[in-house]
């Protein structure tokens, strides 16, 4: 019984060991997506395109403005 014993604890030591190597490093939910969406905004995931895009229609808008006033002026 004394080698069967040994080995009962010696399972519960690797298991206990697994289930640590398994366990999550973020304490919740929240940690978990917070470090996801720094590492996607790292990766430049939300990055410039947007920024562009808005830059792009804002120029457009100044420019479709700046041809309506200019047609205002020169018919007057």
């Amino acid at each position: 019984m004394g080698a069967a014993r040994r080995d009962a604890f010696a399972l519960e030591a690797i298991a206990d060991q697994a289930g640590r190597a398994l366990a999550c490093t973020y304490s919740n939910a929240a940690e978990f997506d917070a470090a996801l969406i720094a590492a996607r905004r790292a990766a430049g995931v939300y990055g410039p395109r947007r920024r562009r895009r808005q830059m792009l229609v804002s120029a457009a808008a100044v420019a479709a403005a700046l041809a309506v006033l200019f047609i205002f002026i020169s018919i007057i």
